[in-house]
């Protein structure tokens, strides 16, 4: 763990020794390095260091102030803050076509231990970032901080549970979706929000540059490695593959750009570089033999909510063809349940898993756009990893904007009488809705007894994991309408090992 001295310089960005000079003969240029630094998809010899060159972030044109050429930049990775025992180094291409990123993939790495980065350009030095290697694949002695989080909406609120989340000193951060909104600014917001609502190129890059001039979101990147996928609101609103929320004939168009401009942004392998409208994002990250993270995307591949979206008494939702994940990923996720030989198997994902039904009565009223919209695909995945004798199996969602806890049921016909198989976790929005309230959803929490806790606050989950257990602290903040909010823990739950079901701490 990094002492209190070497996180304060981390946070100070302090550089240490310089670089060799790289592209001399163009013309200098401003501080290149205003968006910060990230790191993500760490594997146990290798990880993902990403920054983008951008001097005037907040240009319309979406180019951030860069000249249309490519731009090399050194970068460094060593085993200290100060870059005395430097293990790797290199000059990586930042080229206009891909918005000025760089993705450096270095490999060669030791498994389960930290590093730090920085990158260079024209004399101009980066941040520094911290970031880390996974375990050996079989080992279990490393235990897991990791935090989660999801739906941020700059214009909403000021991103302080990225900075809290970022003190609690995290090995690993997942990030559920909502990383953006589309929308332009509103007469509510707190924060401007610039430009139209995304939907060329320049306009999502432009988007993504605004936050990522956030200073809370900058040092959330620079602390530990992040696994990160999309939801809806990174392209728009309640998307399903090929259907946008209302007919649009540039729908495949704004969804291409939408896609370049979140791959730019993102410390993502190449793997993932998205061709057209097609972007390869679900994937695996195992942390040693403690925990295999299963990171999907039920976006993309879709069936289009049901009976028009909503929340609705609907019987196509039970249709056995309908599918939120496609058949290739779900067989993909199908056959990673049976070859894992993990203590703990994840899934990162988007929308609720669990049932969340608001009607009385023998009918059910429930969200389309969640997995209760897609009955069949649900029962499938959960059968599947009970069948394949996965021994602790965890979802985590995001965009609800809301806290919630709950037990996973197999049988949601009769969910009284089916055995737990597995664990829900929910986390709220970083700002989306506003500072919210402590009223809490009664008929909601009678209705659906399985679901364990209910808060409407902002914040994030930070879960440790463990050989044993699971420990999960859902954390709050009391308001987003203004910075500095300190975090509190709201509920706390342990999930034991081979031992499905919450139980509160």
């Amino acid at each position: 763990m990094t002492t209190v001295t070497r996180r304060s310089l981390l946070i100070g960005g302090v550089a240490g020794v310089a670089l060799a000079t790289a592209g001399a003969g163009f013309p200098k240029l401003d501080d290149p390095f205003t968006l910060g630094v990230a790191s993500g998809d760490p594997r146990p010899d290798g990880v993902v260091l990403w920054t983008r060159l951008a001097p005037r972030p907040l240009e319309e044109d979406g180019r951030g102030g860069m000249p249309d050429r490519v731009v090399p930049v050194q970068w460094e990775l060593a085993e200290d803050e100060r870059f005395r025992r430097v293990v790797r180094r290199g000059v990586q291409p930042a080229r206009p076509e891909l918005g000025h990123s760089v993705h450096v993939e270095p490999f060669g790495l030791r498994p389960g231990r930290e590093y730090f980065y920085r990158f260079r350009v024209d004399g101009h030095v980066s941040p520094v970032g911290r970031t880390r290697t996974t375990p050996e694949p079989w080992a279990l002695g490393q235990d897991l901080t990791m935090c989660f989080a999801s739906c941020a909406h700059f214009g909403e609120g000021y991103f302080t549970a990225y900075r809290r989340l970022a003190e609690d000193h995290p090995d690993l951060v997942l990030h559920l979706g909502d990383y953006q909104y589309e929308y332009a600014a509103k007469a509510a917001d707190v924060r401007a929000v610039l430009g139209p609502e995304t939907r060329t190129l320049a306009d999502y890059r432009l988007r993504h540059a605004q936050y990522k001039t956030d200073a809370d979101l900058q040092l959330a990147h620079s602390v530990a490695p992040w696994l990160v996928v999309f939801d809806d609101h990174e392209v728009e609103n309640n998307w399903a593959d090929d259907v946008p929320e209302q007919p649009d004939p540039d729908f495949a168009a704004r969804r291409a750009a939408a896609f370049q401009a979140y791959y730019e942004n993102m410390p993502l392998r190449r793997g993932a570089r998205p061709d057209g409208t097609d972007m390869r994002l679900y994937r695996r990250a195992q942390w040693g033999g403690l925990v295999n993270f299963h990171m999907l995307d039920t976006r993309q591949y879709r069936d289009d909510q049901a009976c028009g979206d909503g929340w609705k008494t609907c019987a196509d939702a039970a249709l056995p063809t309908r599918s939120i994940t496609g058949a290739e990923q779900e067989a993909w996720l199908l056959d990673g349940f049976r070859r894992s030989r993990s203590r703990w198997d994840v899934l990162g994902q988007q929308v609720f898993f669990a049932e969340r039904d608001r009607k009385d009565g023998p009918e059910k009223e429930v969200s389309m756009d969640g997995w209760d919209g897609y009955l069949a695909s649900r029962d499938r995945v959960t059968r599947g990893w009970v069948d394949a004798g996965v021994r602790n199996a965890v979802v985590l969602t995001g965009d609800v904007h809301a806290h919630y806890a709950a037990d996973v049921k197999l049988d949601w016909n009769d969910p009284a009488s089916s055995p737990t198989v597995g664990t829900e976790l929910v986390c709220t929005s970083v700002t989306s809705g506003g500072d919210g309230n402590d009223t809490v959803d009664e008929v909601q929490l009678r209705l659906n007894p399985h679901i364990k806790l209910h808060s409407r606050r902002r914040g994030y989950v930070r879960t440790k994991f463990t050989a044993r257990e699971l420990r999960a602290d859902f954390r709050t903040l009391p308001h987003v309408s203004r910075a500095g909010a300190q975090a509190t823990t709201l509920r706390s739950f342990v999930v034991e090992d081979r031992n499905p079901g919450l139980n509160p701490v």
